[in-house]
């Protein structure tokens, strides 16, 4: 009985779950790990994606999160829990229904998800043939079916933090996500590891209300508060 009490805890107060940090590349996941490591979470990284000029404070990255698809044997996950845990938004549904996620989700704007993609494939002379319209569009799709896996997935809890928001006021960036995840994290060293600096790739002039950013807005609240 004393244990099924110290399970039903954990899973109350967030340290049995494990913390999924997502969303569109070059949306600002990398900049999210960053501050969960500085505010307390263990991070779950082997170091094999080095910082480069792109992100010179580093990707957090797993690297058997890349073979979520393909690879049958997801038993592995399991060792994330009371971590966080990048995983791009295309491989969340690949995760292991056995465990329960708190899943922070970075929103950019996509005309600068693409521009900072673009900037990224310059720095590495990679040519890309596709045309920033037909990809905009597909992300939109994509971010459409994040939010329908998100409104069924009872394991599922969903906070979505919005990169500019969070560079401007990290602060309150910081408490919500502390409060999200229900866990004593140092909020002002979480403050400490954004660096404005590195936001290189804004759009002037565009809005938050522009459809792209909201893509994956309307049903996750519900799994939020749950």
């Amino acid at each position: 009985m004393l244990h099924a009490l110290k399970k039903l805890f954990s899973r109350q107060d967030g340290r049995d779950r494990i913390v999924i940090v997502s969303g569109l590349p070059r949306s600002g996941t990398s900049m999210m790990m960053k501050m969960l490591e500085a505010g307390g979470v263990p991070i779950m990284t082997d170091q094999v994606r080095t910082a480069d000029v792109d992100n010179p404070k580093g990707y957090y990255e797993y690297e058997r999160v890349k073979d979520l698809e393909k690879d049958p044997d997801k038993s592995w996950v399991s060792s994330a829990r009371g971590k966080a845990l990048k995983v791009i938004s295309w491989l969340l549904k690949q995760l292991p229904d056995e465990n329960d996620y708190d899943i922070v989700f970075m929103r950019r704007n996509i005309d600068e998800v693409l521009a900072s993609q673009n900037k990224m494939l310059q720095n590495r002379n990679t040519a890309d043939a596709t045309e920033d319209e037909a990809m905009a569009e597909a992300y939109r799709h994509h971010l459409a079916e994040v939010r329908i896996l998100g409104r069924k997935k009872a394991n599922w809890r969903l906070l979505e933090v919005r990169y500019d928001q969070a560079i401007q006021d990290p602060a309150a960036a910081a408490r919500a996500v502390n409060a999200f995840l229900r866990r004593p994290l140092d909020e002002r060293k979480m403050v400490e590891a954004v660096d404005e600096t590195l936001y290189r790739n804004r759009k002037q002039g565009l809005t938050e209300g522009a459809e792209a950013t909201h893509a994956i807005e309307e049903g996750n609240t519900r799994n939020s508060r749950s």
